[in-house]
């Protein structure tokens, strides 16, 4: 480690360098429990600077992101665009489809309300009123799971199920309001321009301050409760959809017939059937969805467009065996030994990889794939928590946090131009397991709070060690 450092430091002052914390002292003073692992490295010739840990297999939450970026990039392209179609099966007369309407899914993670509504309208814009068959819904782009992982609380909208048909990144609005001696609630799927209800969920009242939410799928709907003990006067949140297909078939009927196009009740089918596409909503490209996804570090996105490169490969598209193929194409691409990607969001615990394979995929990988310029800026931490304002230093990296897990992995420069990539990880792996369907665990906010300060000391440590 020493003469790691001494390469980094070759004109400061021996002095200078002994008084400064040593990157032992620092983990020491955050007082984490679990491990603690990083690797720091000179972007242009590759050489490893300090290292703790480095080849440990670690839970990188969120940071497994930058990967997915990475595969998805290099698989489908920087131009690749989603598509959902409208596609009729037979010909327009009179207005009237002579068959059915089919609402195809692409995959697309970033749909909206406001698209389906711009879609509907750009549908009876070609002239089209109604349909003398079936309205059929598509979302066989990808394969379905009903939930990205199996450990987290049952109503949190960042685990929502997965489908080639995604509205709202599969979430429904939950809103409350205290009205009489009673509560007012409604679903609906919101957008910036259109409102429709759901009428694929609704939520009851129960007499109970725990659990929070309970879920149930009967006749067709997807059933909420909500403990009247936890509610205050008024508020929301956005729920998880189970039944993706079904939300977008529905909210997409609303939007229609507000088009003066009543459409049948939405039927979900296995097989796309043939047809004429008659309307179709692109997409942004590919990066601006990734800089997107990387901002505010969205689960589902990960994971559609990483099952979307593992089908553009030939790859299973499966969650849980998308990630693996992930795995395999890193291996191959920058030969790390330690990644066993279970899901591409980094929101499976399972999910490992070392700082070192991470440090050498960002390296190796990201400068041709751009992958600096998708990440969001970081700001330094003082020893209070607080965010450092002004700071000199730039970061470029991807955050991750679970309960018990904080990451960061991404890129600097320090203020005399020098650039480094590192990789730094945190977690106590055993606490996260018993900590398993919890939202907020006893101990886990000052936990990570003590992570992320240290993750700025040792920043500031390699700024000014390797940046002179």
């Amino acid at each position: 480690m020493a003469a790691l450092a001494t390469l980094g430091v070759p004109g400061r002052a021996a002095a200078q360098v002994l008084r400064m914390p040593t990157g032992a002292d620092l983990v020491a003073a955050a007082g984490l429990s679990g491990d603690v692992c990083y690797v720091v490295a000179d972007l242009r010739s590759g050489l490893v600077l300090e290292a703790r840990g480095a080849d440990r297999a670690m839970p990188p939450a969120s940071t497994a992101k930058a990967i997915t970026s990475l595969y998805a990039l290099e698989t489908l392209g920087p131009g690749y665009r989603f598509r959902t179609r409208l596609i009729a099966t037979g010909p327009v007369v009179g207005g009237l489809i002579q068959g059915d309407l089919v609402l195809a899914g692409g995959g697309d993670p970033t749909l909206s309300t406001d698209d389906l509504g711009d879609l509907a309208a750009r549908l009876a814009g070609t002239g089209v009123r109604g349909v003398t068959g079936r309205f059929l819904v598509w979302g066989g782009a990808l394969p379905y799971a009903s939930e990205i992982a199996d450990d987290q609380p049952v109503h949190v909208g960042y685990n929502p199920a997965v489908s080639g048909l995604i509205l709202n990144y599969n979430r429904v609005h939950f809103e409350w309001r205290r009205a009489g001696g009673g509560y007012q609630l409604s679903m609906d799927a919101r957008g910036a321009r259109f409102r429709p209800q759901a009428y694929t969920a609704d939520v009851g009242l129960a007499n109970r301050k725990t659990p929070l939410f309970s879920y149930s799928k009967s006749g067709g709907k997807e059933h909420w409760t909500v403990a009247s003990g936890a509610l205050n006067k008024a508020g929301s949140r956005w729920l998880p959809v189970r039944d993706p297909d079904a939300y977008a078939g529905d909210v997409f009927q609303t939007l229609a017939r507000a088009q003066g196009m009543p459409l049948p009740a939405p039927q979900p089918v296995r097989s796309l059937p043939g047809g004429t596409v008659l309307a179709e909503h692109a997409s942004d490209s590919l990066p601006a969805i990734l800089r997107d996804m990387m901002k505010y570090s969205t689960n589902l996105t990960a994971e559609a467009v990483g099952m979307t490169a593992s089908a553009q490969r030939g790859a299973p598209a499966g969650l849980g065996q998308s990630g693996p193929a992930m795995s395999d194409w890193l291996r191959a691409r920058a030969g790390v030994a330690q990644a066993q990607f279970r899901d591409h969001s980094g929101l499976n615990a399972e999910t490992r990889i070392s700082a070192m394979d991470m440090v050498r995929a960002l390296a190796q990988l990201g400068p041709q794939a751009g992958l600096r310029g998708l990440m969001k800026g970081f700001q330094l931490r003082d020893d209070s928590g607080r965010k450092v304002q002004g700071q000199s230093l730039r970061v470029d990296a991807k955050t991750g946090t679970l309960n018990f897990v904080s990451s960061l992995a991404g890129y600097m420069t320090a203020p005399d131009g020098t650039e480094l990539v590192f990789a730094i990880f945190t977690g106590d792996v055993a606490r996260r397991r018993r900590a398993a369907r919890t939202e907020q665990p006893e101990g886990s906010t000052l936990w990570i709070k003590r992570s992320k300060i240290l993750q700025s000391r040792l920043i500031e440590r390699w700024a000014a060690l390797y940046g002179s």
